[in-house]
C-alpha cells in the first residue's frame, strides 16, 4: 500500500509529521492509499484514536482526503501549494495580464472615506460587546439584496470573500463531505475546499454558469452536500447565471433541500448583468458579496446572508475567535456607498468593452473565448503550457489555466483591466499566433 515508505510516531502529531514529509519527500505520490486507522494503529502499536486523530489533523491542512469506505488517501494536489503559485512571473519588459486584479484606475480614493469613519469613531468608540454589525451597513446590505430578489435573511460581515465562504462551509460540513465546486473556478476555492478536509465534486460550467445535469449528478451518485455557485463574473471564464438557467438550477436544487447553496457574488459592482439567486430554494444557504473588485482588494469586507441558523452559526464562530470584522472598516464602506464613491455603470461599461473587444478580435483570428461578465476572458487551447511560454516570448504573461482547473481541459486566463483599446489587437495576435487558428468550443 505504501510501497517502501514507512509511518512512524508513537503521538497523532508525530504519526501526522510523518505522513506531511512522506509527502513532501515524494515517497508517499498523489494518490497513494493510507493503512485504515486499525491497521496503521496496530502496526505502530498505539490506540485507534491516536491515528484517527493524526489523519484529521492531516485532513485539516489539506495534506490527505477521505474518500467514503475506501479509506484516505493523499491529495492529489497538497493544499500546502496554493494554486497562485501555479503562475507566471512577468519579466522587465513583458506585459502581465494574467494578475486578476481591478482597474486601479476605477477604484475609488479611500482617504476621505477612511477619515469620515475615524471622525466617527473618535466621537464614540466601538467597545467589546456590541454588535458585530454596522447598523448602517446592515440596512444598505439588506436593502440592494431586497431589490435584487435575495430572500430574507439576517447579514453577517466576513474578512474577505473567501472568509465568508469558508465560515459557511464549516458551519455545517464535517471532514470528508464531498463539495460540488465549478471546474474551471476560482482557484482559491479550489484549494479551499480540501484545505477543510473535504471532498471535491467538480462539476462543468458554460457561459451561463453551472451545468444542472453536472450538479445533478454531484448531488445524486458524488453525495454533495454543499454546492458553491459564482453568480457573475465567474473567475476565470466570465460566466453568469441567467434567469433560465437559474430555474434550471432552482429545480435541481429543489430535489436536494438539505444540500447547503453558497453563492459568490463577488462581481457585485463591476458587472452589468442582473443577479439571479437561487438562495431559499434550499434549507441551507447563503450568499456572499465582497466590496474587492469594486472597491479595492485590501478593504477585507464581505457582507453575507443567509438563512437564519446559517447566519447565527457563523456570528456564533466569529465571536470565538476574530470577534468581529472592525467597525471602522464597515463604516468606510459605508460612507462609499452613501457618497456613490463609484459609478457601478461606468464601471461595468469599461470593462466590457474591453473584454468584448478582447473576445470579437479572438473570434476574427480564429480563436474560440469566453467572458460573457467580468475582466476574465478564458481561452481554451490544446497545449497550455506551450501558449503560456510562447505568449511570454511575445511579451505577455498570461495565466495558465491549471490555477482554476481540475478535469476541464486545458485553457489560459487573460484579464483585461490592465489593457487600453490600443491593446486588444496586438494581444489577440500574440494569442492566435501562440495557439494557431481553432474553432470556437466549450470549455465544458
Amino acid at each position: 500500500m505504501l510501497g517502501e515508505y514507512r509511518i512512524s510516531g508513537r503521538r497523532a502529531s508525530e504519526i501526522a509529521a510523518s505522513v506531511e514529509r512522506g509527502v513532501g519527500s515524494g515517497d508517499l505520490r498523489p494518490g497513494r492509499s493510507l493503512p485504515p486507522v486499525r491497521e496503521l494503529a496496530v502496526e505502530l502499536g498505539v490506540n485507534p484514536n491516536t491515528v484517527a486523530s493524526a489523519y484529521r489533523t492531516l485532513r485539516e491542512r489539506g495534506v490527505i482526503e477521505t474518500a467514503g469506505r475506501r479509506g484516505s488517501r493523499v491529495r492529489p494536489r497538497p493544499a500546502t501549494t496554493a494554486r497562485d503559485a501555479v503562475g507566471v512571473e512577468a519579466p522587465e519588459g513583458v506585459r502581465d495580464v494574467g494578475r486578476g486584479d481591478p482597474d486601479p484606475c476605477l477604484l475609488p480614493r479611500l482617504g476621505p472615506a477612511l477619515a469620515a469613519a475615524a471622525r466617527r469613531e473618535d466621537a464614540r468608540h466601538v467597545m467589546y460587546g456590541e454588535p458585530p454589525v454596522d447598523e448602517d451597513f446592515a440596512r444598505l446590505v439588506r436593502a440592494a439584496l431586497d431589490a435584487e430578489g435575495v430572500p430574507a435573511g439576517p447579514v453577517g460581515v466576513a474578512g474577505g470573500g473567501l472568509d465568508a465562504v469558508e465560515r459557511v462551509l464549516a458551519a455545517h460540513l464535517r471532514p470528508g463531505d464531498a463539495v460540488a465546486v465549478e471546474d474551471p473556478g476560482w482557484g482559491s476555492v479550489l484549494d479551499l475546499v480540501p484545505a477543510l478536509g473535504l471532498r471535491v465534486v467538480p462539476v462543468g460550467v458554460d457561459d451561463d454558469g453551472p451545468m444542472p445535469g453536472d450538479v445533478e449528478r454531484a448531488l445524486r451518485d458524488g453525495g454533495a452536500r454543499a454546492v458553491v455557485v459564482t453568480a457573475r463574473a465567474q473567475n476565470p471564464t466570465g460566466a453568469a447565471v441567467g434567469a433560465e438557467r437559474a430555474a434550471h438550477l432552482r429545480e435541481v436544487l429543489g430535489r436536494h433541500r438539505d444540500v447547503l447553496v453558497v453563492e459568490d457574488d463577488h462581481g457585485h459592482g463591476v458587472v452589468d448583468v442582473p443577479l439571479h439567486p437561487l438562495g431559499g430554494v434550499t434549507d441551507r444557504w447563503a450568499l456572499v458579496r465582497s466590496v474587492a473588485k469594486a472597491y479595492g482588494p485590501d478593504l477585507r469586507v464581505a457582507a453575507f446572508t443567509g438563512d437564519e441558523t446559517t447566519v447565527d452559526r457563523v456570528l456564533g464562530r466569529q465571536r470565538l475567535g476574530p470577534g468581529w470584522v472592525s467597525r471602522l472598516l464597515q463604516r468606510t464602506v459605508v460612507h462609499l456607498w452613501e457618497t456613490g464613491a463609484v459609478d457601478h455603470g461606468a464601471v461595468a461599461r469599461s470593462y466590457g468593452e474591453r473584454r468584448d473587444a478582447l473576445v470579437r478580435a479572438l473570434g476574427e483570428r480564429g480563436v474560440g473565448a469566453h467572458g460573457r461578465s467580468g475582466m476574465n476572458v478564458w481561452v481554451p487551447v490544446a497545449d497550455e503550457t506551450g501558449v503560456v511560454t510562447r505568449m511570454l516570448q511575445a511579451g505577455w504573461a498570461v495565466a495558465p489555466g491549471a490555477r482554476f482547473r481540475l478535469v476541464s481541459p486545458p485553457a489560459v486566463r487573460l484579464t483585461v483591466s490592465g489593457l487600453s483599446g490600443a491593446d486588444v489587437e496586438p494581444l489577440a495576435a500574440a494569442v492566435a499566433a501562440a495557439t494557431g487558428p481553432a474553432p470556437a468550443r466549450s470549455y465544458r
